[in-house]
C-alpha cells in the first residue's frame, strides 16, 4: 500500500510540474504607500499593475533650458496633487529634449505629496477604463504615463483611443490624469491627400473631415507643451551640468575648457543631433574615461 501511495504521489508531483508553468503567474501585492510607480501588464484578456522599483535621482533642476515647459508641467502637477482642477498633458517635439525625463523628475518632486506614476503602453490604452477603475478608490494621485504615443498612416487605433479617452478620462476620478509624450503634435501623420476634398461653401472654406478627425485626438489633452531642438549653446550648458553632477558624485576634479567644449561638439556632430540625451551620454563617457585613467 505504501508503495502504491508513493507511486501516486510521484505521478501527481510530475503532473503538477508540467501543469504549473501553464497557470497564471502569482500577481504581486501592490502597496501604494511603499510603491511609487507601476506598469500595466497585459495578461490574457485582462491585466494587472506590476510594481516598479524607481530611483528618484533625477530632479527638475537637472533639466536645463526647458524652464517654461518645466514650470507649466510642475504647476499643473501641483494643482493635481493639491486636489485642484488640472489638465491631461501632451508633451510633443524633438527626440531627446527631456519629455520623458520631465515626467520622471515630477515623481521625485511630488511623491511625498502623494503622486504615483503608472506606465502604460500605447497598444494597451484600450485597457484604460480598467486601470482607472483600479485607481479610483486610492487616496494617492496617479499620473498614467504613455511614452511615445503616435500612430502610423493607415492605423485605425487612434479612433478607438479617442473614444477610450472620452469615456474613461472625461469622467475619470479626480485622482487620475494622463500624461503622454510624442514626436508629433497631432499624434497621427497628416497627408496632403487629406486636403484633396476641401470645399468652398458660401464663401467659407471647410477642411476635409479627415483632417478634423486626426487633430481631434490631441484635443483630448488640455495642456500642450512643445520641445524644440537644442542650440549649440543650450547643448553645451547641458553637457557642463551633467559633467559637473557626475564628477561630483565620483569625487573627480575637473574644469571646463575649450578642448572639452570642442570634444563635446564633435560628439554631437558624429551622432547627428544636439539634445539632452546626447549631452548626458557624452558626460557619462567623458567622466567614465577620466575615472578609468586614474591610477
Amino acid at each position: 500500500m505504501d508503495a502504491e501511495l508513493k507511486a501516486f504521489l510521484q505521478r501527481a508531483e510530475a503532473l503538477l510540474s508540467r501543469v504549473e508553468p501553464l497557470l497564471p503567474a502569482q500577481r504581486p501585492v501592490l502597496d501604494w504607500t511603499q510603491s511609487l510607480a507601476a506598469r500595466w501588464v497585459r495578461d490574457g484578456r485582462t491585466g494587472y499593475l506590476l510594481p516598479l522599483k524607481v530611483e528618484l535621482d533625477l530632479r527638475l533642476d537637472d533639466l536645463i533650458g526647458i524652464d517654461r515647459q518645466r514650470d507649466l508641467l510642475s504647476a499643473n502637477t501641483r494643482q493635481f496633487v493639491s486636489g485642484l482642477p488640472a489638465n491631461h498633458v501632451l508633451l510633443w517635439g524633438s527626440r531627446g529634449t527631456g519629455k520623458s525625463s520631465l515626467i520622471r523628475a515630477l515623481l521625485a518632486e511630488h511623491s511625498v505629496a502623494g503622486l504615483r506614476l503608472i506606465e502604460i503602453e500605447r497598444d494597451h490604452l484600450a485597457d484604460l477604463p480598467r486601470v482607472v477603475e483600479l485607481l479610483a478608490e486610492q487616496p494617492q494621485c496617479f499620473v498614467v504615463f504613455c511614452d511615445d504615443l503616435s500612430f502610423e498612416a493607415g492605423e485605425g487605433d487612434y479612433r478607438v483611443l479617442k473614444s477610450v479617452l472620452d469615456g474613461s478620462l472625461e469622467r475619470a476620478p479626480e485622482n487620475v490624469l494622463l500624461y503622454a509624450t510624442s514626436n508629433r503634435r497631432h499624434l497621427v501623420p497628416e497627408r496632403q491627400s487629406d486636403n484633396d476634398n476641401w470645399q468652398m461653401v458660401d464663401g467659407e472654406l471647410h477642411p476635409n473631415e479627415a483632417v478634423e478627425d486626426k487633430i481631434a485626438l490631441s484635443d483630448r489633452f488640455g495642456l500642450w507643451l512643445s520641445f524644440y531642438p537644442f542650440s549649440q549653446e543650450h547643448y553645451l550648458n547641458v553637457v557642463r551640468h551633467w559633467i559637473g553632477s557626475l564628477a561630483a558624485q565620483a569625487g573627480l576634479d575637473w574644469e571646463w575648457s575649450e578642448a572639452l567644449e570642442k570634444d563635446a561638439i564633435r560628439w554631437a556632430t558624429a551622432r547627428g543631433n544636439r539634445n539632452g540625451r546626447c549631452a548626458y551620454q557624452y558626460a557619462r563617457q567623458w567622466v567614465g574615461t577620466r575615472l578609468l585613467a586614474q591610477p
